[in-house]
């Protein structure tokens, strides 16, 4: 079973692919898709769209997981996030992969098995349950916590995203 982990954001979208046997976790690629904030937001948006349809067809995930959204204090950042979000979670629709969303304190709990982990713990935590990973940068470290929650959680009974 292979799932694509997810971490949406207008200036880099991180992305992740692992690969499950039963209860082993074994790392496939990781990336990112940086955009120029001085290109119309439409062209950043189809960028990121285009991208993580090459990255379905090429690696063939079977399932995908991102992370709920919180709301920032910042209103013109919370929409930016939620556009590239939107496209995100289309490229997962538009290829019929299943998307399956989680909390922030269920990713930490499935890494480092706390819910108030950092991001340097969270990180680590990406090394090691993936032998020989080195993440591209933190968005692609992100989006494989989101693929190793997935894998963790995928004998419980979670509804696909609505």
């Amino acid at each position: 079973m292979r799932i694509l982990g997810l971490d949406p954001s207008l200036s880099s979208t991180g992305w992740g692919i692992i690969e499950v046997s039963g209860n082993r976790l074994h790392y496939v690629a990781d990336g990112f898709i940086p955009t120029d904030a001085k290109t119309p937001i439409e062209q950043r948006l189809d960028t990121i769209f285009r991208t993580l349809c090459e990255v379905i067809e090429t690696y063939r995930p079977e399932e995908a997981a991102i992370e709920k959204t919180f709301l920032n204090s910042n209103p013109e950042t919370s929409l930016k996030l939620s556009m590239a979000r939107g496209v995100v979670v289309l490229s997962a629709g538009y290829n019929k992969i299943p998307l399956y969303e989680f909390d922030p304190t269920k990713v930490k709990k499935a890494l480092v098995g706390v819910g108030r982990a950092d991001k340097a713990q969270v990180e680590t935590m990406v090394k090691i349950l993936l032998a020989g990973c080195k993440p591209k940068n933190n968005d692609s470290s992100d989006a494989l916590a989101m693929a190793i929650t997935r894998a963790h959680y995928r004998s419980y009974d979670f509804a696909v995203l609505k």
